[in-house]
């Protein structure tokens, strides 16, 4: 009678630890990083850009931690590269995009391969002739569908965007129209609404005008339509034309004046994008 009580015990005890092993790996589980982030920048020219992209970088982190993804950055463009991207489910452009050939195959590869991208403003700039030509037709005419850079508003100043898809998963829960933060806003070559890939998910509202303060008159916009936010459809993808923070260049003090992530609406369309892309379904 003894020695099955005492056996009884020790299977109760076996019990208890396998049920507390259990419970440990189910909540091991649960905090396991739902999707990795890789962020390549260069950090070398604009301050506004710099700025941006050192914002950026403090912030992605903070929301790495609360909803459950891993955020790494690198300034080694020579990750890029299919063994590296493959540890990654999505892509960001902080600044600027690949210019060695090897590394424009590797994410043209990624990218038709299912992986997710975010590209922030200067990433989609080109422009012939330049120090960033218009030399990778797959990235600007067909992923991104701008074609090459065209003007600019300036300085950069606050807009009222309007959500043009108020359906997509990336503009869930985001009121019509919002104030998003100063920024240098850009116009393209291609009327993106003529391309039929090109789902236009946030545009320049018409309250907005006139946007921007100049002195060029060419740098103040009194009227069109300028896309901000876009996704194509064919992949998985989501470009912001935001990224330029205000600097005080006229001053000559070069001191930051506003912040790209100072701005709970723009922040919620970002992190729709990031659980959106995280997902991994188009």
């Amino acid at each position: 009678m003894i020695a099955r009580t005492r056996i009884q015990k020790i299977a109760a005890f076996v019990t208890v630890i396998v049920l507390c092993f259990s419970f440990y790996n189910a909540k091991a589980q649960d905090h396991k990083a739902k999707f990795k982030v890789i962020a390549f920048y260069t950090g070398r020219n604009d301050k506004a850009h710099i700025s941006f992209m050192h914002e950026a970088n403090r912030w992605f982190p903070e929301m790495a931690k609360k909803y459950n993804f891993t955020y790494d950055s690198t300034k080694n463009w020579n990750n890029m590269n299919p063994e590296f991207l493959a540890k990654y489910q999505i892509v960001i452009f902080l600044d600027t995009r690949p210019d060695d050939a090897s590394q424009r195959a590797a994410f043209e590869q990624y990218i038709k391969k299912g992986g997710g991208w975010i590209g922030f403003h200067f990433s989609a700039f080109a422009l012939t002739p330049s120090d960033y030509p218009q030399n990778w037709d797959w990235y600007h005419d067909e992923f991104l569908g701008s074609g090459q850079y065209s003007s600019n508003t300036w300085h950069p100043t606050s807009a009222i965007l309007r959500v043009e898809d108020t359906k997509h998963p990336v503009t869930k829960g985001l009121p019509k129209t919002f104030k998003a933060s100063p920024n240098e806003w850009y116009r393209w070559e291609h009327d993106l609404r003529t391309n039929p890939a090109i789902d236009i998910l946030l545009a320049i509202d018409s309250t907005s005008f006139p946007l921007g303060t100049g002195p060029k008159q060419s740098e103040i916009w009194h009227s069109g339509y300028y896309p901000v936010v876009w996704t194509n459809k064919n992949y998985r993808m989501v470009y912001f034309n935001m990224g330029h923070n205000a600097i005080d260049y006229d001053g000559g003090t070069d001191k930051e004046q506003s912040q790209t992530f100072d701005n709970d609406i723009q922040n919620k369309l970002i992190i729709n994008t990031l659980l959106w892309l995280g997902a991994g379904k188009k």
